[in-house]
């Protein structure tokens, strides 16, 4: 534990002090992805192009099996905006959200050096553990979310006609809402092996009744997958769900490991 011991406004001064270092972290990284916003754009609307990776990857193994290609033809889909505050809206939510992003170890340095005082010194290292690798597991799921989960939603949904009489017509703001809430719901799934391992550790979870109820959670998935994918058809919704069931049979592993 702490050495001194602080008074409440002594306390309250410190979490003043740390909620401040936070706002200009955050600040500062808004401030670097406003100004950038060729590279921030590039990043985000590169889905859209015939050049992305998971496009060239797979039509190189299919080429590779001697298949046509997966995505074929001019991959590019027109966005439009509808409104006269709609891009540059669009580009301050943008800069607010990657800000947090760039900031985050920041903010989760600032946030944990406040809270480490207060632990043992087993807390502190298996606390700074687990802040890491979850972390580290959200940015695996904004990834999984931007290189698989969202180019081939995309692609699909955009090029889905009921009728060639009716034209799709995407806004930018439609492309940017998905991209953020695929992108997040997939950071957030990822974290189901931390949470696994916790509750391991706790023994309030055991490999065998994961395994139990392996037939359950592949419903509960798929639930899960339809609330918060943004679409409503069972390509978005497979490609969600089998991420998030691989990281259930991985938490099964974790899961035995912990308790032995």
């Amino acid at each position: 534990m702490a050495d001194k011991e602080l008074t409440f406004w002594e306390h309250l001064d410190e979490l003043r002090g740390v909620i401040m270092r936070v706002f200009i972290g955050i600040t500062v990284g808004f401030i670097i992805a406003f100004v950038c916003k060729e590279a921030v754009f590039d990043i985000l609307l590169a889905p859209n192009k015939n050049t992305f990776l998971t496009y060239s990857l797979c039509n190189s193994l299919a080429a590779k099996f001697g298949l046509d290609p997966v995505f074929g033809g001019d991959m590019s889909i027109e966005l439009i905006s509808t409104e006269l505050m709609s891009q540059f809206m669009i580009h301050m939510k943008m800069a607010f959200y990657i800000g947090i992003l760039f900031a985050s170890p920041y903010i989760i340095y600032q946030l944990f050096g406040y809270v480490a005082p207060a632990l043992y010194e087993n807390e502190r290292r298996y606390s700074s553990r687990v802040i890491f690798f979850s972390f580290f597991l959200f940015i695996i799921g904004v990834l999984v979310a931007y290189y698989v989960v969202f180019p081939f939603s995309f692609q699909f949904l955009a090029g889905y006609q009921v009728t060639a009489d009716v034209k799709n017509t995407i806004t930018l703001q439609s492309y940017t809402d998905t991209f953020i809430i695929l992108s997040l719901m997939m950071g957030i799934m990822f974290e189901i092996p931390i949470v696994a391992w916790l509750l391991g550790k706790l023994g309030v979870l055991t490999a065998d009744i994961l395994r139990r109820f392996r037939k359950h959670s592949l419903i509960v998935i798929l639930i899960i997958a339809a609330v918060i994918t943004p679409t409503s058809d069972i390509f978005t919704l497979l490609l969600v769900s089998i991420p998030i069931y691989l990281l259930y049979e991985a938490s099964i592993l974790i899961v035995r490991n912990t308790n032995k």
